[in-house]
């Protein structure tokens, strides 16, 4: 009998690791927005090291000072240095991303999957359910659940995550039909495998890169929809150094010239809306949803 060549444990990740290395060293769009993120993630995690200045810090004798080496994006109409806070706002954002993210990506496949997999009287509850959520607009159904459990930075991350739980839940429930479909989860359920372990062992695993594109595009609805909430005051309050906040205090002083205040923190939006955009549609674009089975 000849032998069978076992990989080396962790071989498979350093195969995987070296994929996604390649794919984004041979796409320049995906290249641009990826560096571009960990550009702000940096700035997010060394802002105190690289610019030690208190963000809330009052400064009246330097109030609405231009861009200069003293203070890189200006300051504000209290004399606050934008740097600083822009550096603490990214903080924010990208901390209240993360939480959504991965939060709508845990609750959210979770129901998609039970409803794909066990389907029946539960499939229909639970889909109703997430149909009644996506009846509402996103932005007006956070601002409800803000205003209804009280105004503030941790309310208005409820809000976003109760709104992209039905992104999550239905994309993942459509595949999980797809998949149970396929040959060797028949033959899984022909033997008698118990429906839970067939949901985890052989459906979870296939759903993962349409998790993994699904929580891109996630990931940058939740900063703009942390930034809208913060704009119209139901999200951050004052004198908290968030990005939609920061764009409020700005909009007073940007016909008076001081444009610095509100642009830096709407550029800090803008950048990371674009890069997550972009991510999610080149890992699209690369994973392919459509030619996924052809091979099985």
């Amino acid at each position: 009998m000849a032998d069978v060549a076992i990989p080396a444990p962790g071989t498979a990740r350093r195969a995987t690791a070296r994929t996604a290395l390649r794919l984004v060293h041979d796409d320049p769009q995906l290249l641009f927005a990826s560096v571009l993120l960990a550009l702000l993630a940096a700035l997010a995690a060394l802002g105190p090291v690289l610019w030690p200045q208190n963000p809330l810090a009052l400064n009246i004798g330097e109030a609405l000072r231009a861009p200069s080496p003293a203070h890189p994006m200006g300051t504000d109409n209290v004399g606050r240095d934008v740097f600083a806070r822009f550096c603490a706002g990214a903080r924010i954002s990208l901390s209240v991303g993360a939480i959504v993210t991965a939060a709508g990506a845990a609750f959210g496949s979770l129901i998609g999957l039970g409803a794909g997999t066990l389907g029946g009287w539960l499939d229909a509850v639970l889909m109703r359910v997430m149909d009644a959520i996506l009846a509402f607009p996103p932005l007006a159904l956070a601002m409800a659940v803000t205003v209804g459990l009280g105004v503030g930075l941790k309310t208005a991350t409820l809000g976003i995550v109760l709104t992209s739980l039905p992104y999550f839940a239905r994309l993942l429930r459509s595949e999980v039909i797809k998949i149970r479909t396929l040959p060797f989860v028949e033959a899984a359920t022909a033997i008698g495998a118990h429906p839970s372990w067939i949901m985890w062992r052989h459906i979870l695993p296939h759903t993962l890169s349409t998790l993994l594109i699904q929580s891109a595009a996630v990931f940058g609805y939740a900063i703009l929809t942390l930034a809208g909430l913060g704009f119209v005051g139901l999200g951050a309050q004052v004198p908290t150094p968030e990005w939609g906040v920061m764009i409020t205090n700005g909009l007073q002083y940007a016909l008076t010239g001081q444009w610095w205040i509100g642009v830096f923190p709407g550029l800090g939006v803008l950048a990371v809306v674009t890069a997550t955009s972009i991510i999610a549609d080149r890992l699209r674009d690369a994973l392919d949803p459509r030619g996924r089975y052809a091979h099985l």
